[in-house]
């Protein structure tokens, strides 16, 4: 769908337009049809394509986009700082059914911004204007931007502001926390109140949205014209449904253990490569149930003993032990007693 339209049509809407986050290595193809299942955001964001001098578009990612099964607009995420090779990339992608592309300014993993990519170009504001000044003139499409704060400090923030203003973006996006605090801190929303004030496009709200009313909260706080959701879609497939609900003045759907286990059983489906082992696939389930498990028991003890699962029927029968019941559960992050330390490694997309 063309950006003018599907960006039209979501903003003509009352509600707040809802956009899944690029997670790398999760928001793959399978994992968009799994969460349209549940009735999806507005938006589908890919993960991010690398770009360089001798980079090619990625198969993986590039088939999120050529076999879209959502019904929904697709954008196109890029990360990278080599001007000519944006733009090269940028115009490669425009030949695909994408409503928009977007720069990636907010990605926290050393490996990236210790090559002034993702978030580390945040430490170089004039090289940002450029690469969004080349940018600009190289999409006929819809342009967007996913931003942190800045690096280690939000001052910058003020310097970013006029350039995400000047150079016509149609969407931007704000993490409210600086790539230094990566997702340990508080979000600071007040920092996204003051982008909707300063830029003159639509602006969406992203950071620790966990229930359908912190979504209303956030978006009473910063007056953003929606939301995109990461983590907390991880573990609550249903929350872009439950903030429609909750739009509508409607009964939020709660969902039982029963129904998380399903869910889980049908992520496990979906995300399971042919032939792979089958220790192999239990061990890229954890990477998810460090996300979904903080929304279940406060103890530590699912995530303790789901980190030690090394089989496909010890992994659901510890998923049978917590979920098959029927307590609805509000899958919202627990503080739950780690006894181990490894339990947290992965938890930062």
């Amino acid at each position: 769908m063309p950006f003018a339209t599907a960006i039209t049509e979501l903003l003509q809407r009352p509600e707040p337009v809802l956009a899944l986050a690029p997670m790398q290595d999760v928001t793959d193809l399978p994992f968009w049809e799994l969460m349209s299942r549940y009735g999806g955001p507005d938006i589908y964001y890919t993960e991010y394509f690398r770009v360089h001098a001798t980079s090619n578009l990625e198969k993986p990612i590039l088939k999120s986009i050529t076999a879209n099964p959502t019904g929904r607009p697709a954008f196109a995420q890029m990360i990278g700082n080599d001007i000519p090779s944006l733009v090269r990339t940028a115009k490669e992608l425009q030949q695909y059914p994408i409503a928009a592309v977007d720069l990636n300014l907010g990605c926290p993993a050393p490996v990236v911004y210790r090559k002034c990519a993702g978030g580390g170009l945040l430490r170089q504001p004039q090289l940002v204007d450029s690469i969004l000044g080349a940018l600009r003139d190289a999409i006929s499409i819809g342009f967007t931007v996913k931003t942190r704060l800045g690096f280690d400090s939000p001052k910058v923030f003020d310097e970013l502001l006029p350039i995400f203003a000047r150079h016509s973006l149609d969407l931007l996006t704000v993490h409210g926390r600086t790539v230094h605090e990566m997702y340990r801190s508080e979000v600071h929303y007040d920092y996204i109140a003051q982008a909707v004030a300063a830029v003159p496009c639509p602006v969406l709200a992203n950071g620790n949205v966990y229930s359908a009313g912190k979504a209303f909260d956030v978006l009473k706080a910063t007056g953003a014209r929606g939301l995109m959701i990461g983590r907390g879609a991880i573990r609550n497939p249903w929350l872009f449904h439950q903030i429609r609900q909750m739009h509508r003045s409607l009964p939020l759907f709660m969902p039982r253990g029963c129904d998380l286990l399903n869910y889980v059983r049908e992520l496990y489906l979906a995300v399971q490569p042919p032939q792979v082992r089958e220790e192999a696939q239990v061990q890229k389930m954890k990477k998810y149930l460090n996300f979904i498990g903080l929304g279940v028991e406060p103890t530590g003890q699912f995530l303790h003993q789901i980190r030690r699962a090394t089989t496909e029927a010890e992994f659901f029968s510890i998923c049978e032990k917590f979920l098959n019941h029927d307590e609805p559960m509000a899958l919202e992050p627990l503080p739950i007693a780690f006894k181990d330390a490894d339990i947290l490694a992965g938890q930062h997309l």
